[in-house]
């Protein structure tokens, strides 16, 4: 078993078509997309004892809130030590592993609800899930970029555009299963992760058996890598990973995505609440304008990671920049104006560029860094992720609270928060204009290289 797994062995012929490596991509993020997704559960899991209603022994929705932190925590932690780990396996293995953690978070917590144990649920879903989640969100990346060297943004959006979607697919089919499951004696809710433990394993498996790595001699028909480097600050060579931590570069990028994620987590966690108080719109059109928003997040993936491969990564982060600042800035005004289409709006384009930045990187890091480590690279920065996921959702509901306990309406309460939120991405277009082209000394030599 273990040599089909080897990274010899999916070395693809020199004639192999590339486009059949995006599906495998998609397979894999289709799939850990469901965290976003996950507070579909939240509701059935607080009255598992009392079914149809919550009972003295059922767990609280404050217990339940560890479970998605802790996944979100995990999958940081294993995409920045596992990164380098990969780096040697291949996308394969990786995907396997990630397809064996991912989907045995699932059986294990299904366990947690049958015996009704919130430490089994912390370790299925939180634990094992979030080393499924760090694997699988990394394990694709530097093979897109290596079989798309003339494209990376479009390719790593395609993948990422997945992560961003899988709620889209995850959130029904989690709501319709639980239905199918349910009955006088039980919410649905171990049934239905057993069950998508087992479909989410199958697809992710198959993603890992058609993923190739390209032929050490092929290369896109017209690419010519010497004129490609001389353009969009690309370098010429490759820095190794414990490098790339030395250099100003990998800092200042990652700044530019921790402030970036920041601004548009914040947003996210809390954009039905918030647009109800800050508009007066209904609950029903508040779901509906989140459900706007995650189209607009996968969509932004693809559309400006792809755009980056014309215009350039810098320039693409300065327009999230400049234009979140502008929508940022915008937003109390239009709000207290009343014009929700308006206020809709603003904040479908910030979704786009939340997403954006997520696909858009991978293919900064590879222009800076070179492909040799860009998996490891990336994996290390994704704890910038990690920061702003608490750092967002921490300015936006302890900056609330703050507001209103001074007598602050709850419709002018977040015009404060929109504002810092302006002035990080001003930070940000800062850190961003700061990146230069990666200095010569960075570079690993012939003989580093050839041991790699």
């Amino acid at each position: 078993m273990a040599g089909i797994l080897d990274k010899e062995r999916i070395v693809a012929p020199k004639n192999f078509n590339r486009w059949l490596i995006p599906p495998a991509a998609l397979a894999i993020h289709l799939s850990i997309g469901q965290v976003y997704a996950f507070s579909v559960f939240n509701e059935p899991l607080t009255r598992i004892i009392g079914v149809t209603e919550s009972a003295p022994q059922d767990w609280e929705l404050t217990t339940l809130g560890w479970i998605f932190s802790i996944a979100i925590a995990v999958l940081g932690v294993t995409a920045a030590f596992g990164g380098r780990w990969l780096e040697r396996v291949g996308p394969r293995k990786g995907m396997v592993i990630a397809a064996i953690a991912w989907a045995g978070g699932f059986l294990v917590s299904a366990l947690g609800v049958w015996v009704h144990s919130i430490w089994l649920l912390y370790l299925g879903y939180g634990v094992f899930g979030g080393i499924g989640l760090g694997f699988a969100y990394i394990s694709p990346v530097k093979t897109l970029i290596r079989w798309f060297p003339d494209r990376p943004g479009m390719a790593t959006g395609m993948a990422i555009m997945g992560f961003g979607g899988g709620a889209m697919i995850g959130s029904p089919l989690a709501v319709n299963l639980m239905d199918f499951y349910s009955g006088p004696d039980s919410a649905g809710v171990a049934a239905t992760f057993a069950t998508m433990g087992v479909l989410y394993f199958i697809l992710m498996i198959f993603g890992a058996a058609i993923v190739r790595v390209p032929h050490p001699e092929w290369q896109p028909a017209g690419y010519q890598p010497e004129q490609a480097s001389t353009k969009k600050m690309q370098t010429s060579g490759h820095v190794h990973v414990d490098q790339a931590l030395k250099t100003p570069q990998f800092w200042l990028v990652w700044a530019v995505l921790c402030l970036n994620v920041t601004a548009g987590i914040g947003v996210l966690g809390q954009a039905s609440v918030m647009s109800q108080e800050m508009v007066g719109i209904s609950a029903e059109a508040a779901a509906g304008f989140v459900g706007l928003m995650s189209i607009a997040n996968m969509l932004g993936r693809f559309l400006w990671s792809s755009l980056s491969d014309y215009i350039g990564r810098k320039a693409t982060y300065s327009t999230f920049f400049v234009l979140g600042i502008v929508l940022y800035a915008a937003v109390p005004s239009i709000a207290s104006a009343g014009v929700i289409w308006l206020f809709v709006l603003s904040y479908l384009v910030i979704l786009t560029m939340y997403g954006g930045g997520f696909a858009t990187v991978p293919a900064y890091l590879r222009d800076l860094f070179g492909t040799a480590h860009v998996g490891a690279i990336h994996g290390r920065l994704l704890t910038a992720w990690s920061v702003a996921g608490v750092l967002g959702p921490v300015i936006i509901n302890y900056l609330r609270d703050f507001q209103i306990s001074q007598g602050v309406a709850p419709a002018d309460a977040y015009s404060l928060t929109m504002y810092i939120m302006a002035g990080l991405l001003a930070v940000g277009l800062l850190c961003n204009l700061a990146i230069r082209g990666m200095q010569e000394r960075h570079l690993m030599d012939e003989r580093q290289l050839v041991t790699e």
